[in-house]
């Protein structure tokens, strides 16, 4: 008897492999790219439409809610065209939005295109997020680390590059055409391997988090948390309460990122080494030391080695707890990665302001001293947790 090809999934007869491992880490590359280089072009939107900071924060966060309502939905939309074409229809909203960021001047103008970038932004990190669970379990070796490092460099070289094309004389309009032209071209050559399809297992389209899905959500909002607040503090902290130079307190987030980046790349082999739960144990109390000695050190230059070493302990946490997202069976992978992905996100956007909050209410030292806390629940949480 014939066998009636088309009532197969493609997961039935395609396993992923190198190809598709290669097509995940560009997939990467263009996530944490995308991202990182809005942030150059933040005063110059400021500039160009006459914004107070606080509008200017109100603005930021339709790219946040872009992103968060983008991404549950690209775990539906991937079950049912496939990781290849979501990805790719989320990288081109990136292409589409940047050079208007780069030219838009006026506030309805600057929301619309920022709720776009950021669902492109949280397509696309949803997107490759999922197709890194199934990529790495066919592989049957620890590679999350190893994807979520491209990320981190995509980031540095999107920051770095960016702010060197502006430093150059180029205009914001010139330099986001260079960004596209690498984001086609990384496209271009990734598309041809994404995966045809977007979830192994079957299940709902949509169900809320629960069971060890949410607790490892929660250890991811903690983590993301952290990152948030390096990202949007260290600086004003190393400036107010240590007294270095203004032109110079970013070191802190650098020190943070240089660290983290490093971690990431070496991680799939450290995972191997020292094993998934111990990553979380020692990883969460590392970071844990790093922000106590980065908040509580008499000398900024100790604070920048704090701040390093929070970026080591972190690095290697996401990836691990991703890796268990697709070890479970409570929840299908289609809907639990997108999950953990939002919740993260939700970490990196409250950050700031939960960290503002709480220093305004006490200080800025005891809100640092409060997320340390935090960082030592995710390390007991991977003692719980046991991946």
């Amino acid at each position: 008897p014939r066998i009636d090809m088309t009532s197969l999934n493609p997961q039935d007869t395609f396993v992923p492999g190198r190809l598709q491992q290669m097509s995940t880490r560009i997939a990467f590359f263009i996530a944490g790219l995308g991202i990182a280089a809005w942030a150059p072009l933040v005063p110059y939107a400021k500039a160009r439409a006459g914004l107070n900071e606080g509008t200017l924060g109100l603005l930021l966060l339709c790219l946040g809610v872009g992103s968060i309502l983008a991404m549950p939905l690209a775990g539906i939309l991937a079950t049912r065209f496939g990781c290849r074409r979501v990805a790719t229809g989320g990288t081109l909203l990136i292409c589409a939005a940047l050079p208007l960021l780069a030219t838009v001047s006026s506030v309805p103008a600057l929301i619309a295109t920022l709720f776009m970038f950021g669902a492109g932004l949280g397509t696309v990190d949803s997107t490759v997020n999922l197709q890194a669970v199934i990529v790495e379990r066919a592989s049957g070796k620890n590679m999350m680390s190893g994807f979520h490092g491209l990320f981190s460099l995509g980031g540095i070289v999107g920051a770095a590059g960016v702010s060197a094309l502006l430093g150059l004389g180029m205009s914001p309009l010139g330099a986001m055409l260079v960004v596209v032209a690498v984001l086609i071209g990384a496209l271009f050559k990734c598309v041809p391997h994404m995966l045809p399809y977007g979830s192994e297992s079957s299940g709902p389209a949509f169900a809320v988090p629960h069971g060890i899905v949410l607790f490892i959500g929660g250890m991811c909002f903690i983590v993301f948390l952290t990152e948030g607040a390096a990202l949007d503090w260290s600086a004003v902290f190393l400036a107010q309460e240590r007294g270095i130079d203004t032109a110079y307190a970013g070191l802190g987030y650098a020190a943070f990122a240089l660290t983290m980046t490093a971690g990431r790349l070496m991680g799939d082999r450290i995972v191997r080494s020292v094993g998934a739960t111990r990553i979380i144990l020692f990883g969460g109390l590392l970071a844990a030391a790093g922000l106590f000695l980065a908040t509580f050190a008499p000398s900024w230059q100790l604070a920048l080695v704090g701040y390093a070493l929070v970026g080591a302990g972190c690095s290697n946490i996401v990836p691990v707890l991703y890796t268990a997202v697709g070890k479970q069976t409570v929840m299908p992978e289609s809907i639990a990665v997108p999950a953990i992905t939002t919740l993260g996100y939700a970490g990196i956007l409250a950050g700031p302001a939960v960290i503002g909050f709480v220093a305004h209410a006490s200080s800025l030292s005891f809100a640092f001293g409060l997320m340390a806390v935090l960082l030592v629940a995710v390390a007991i949480g991977g003692k719980v947790l046991k991946v």
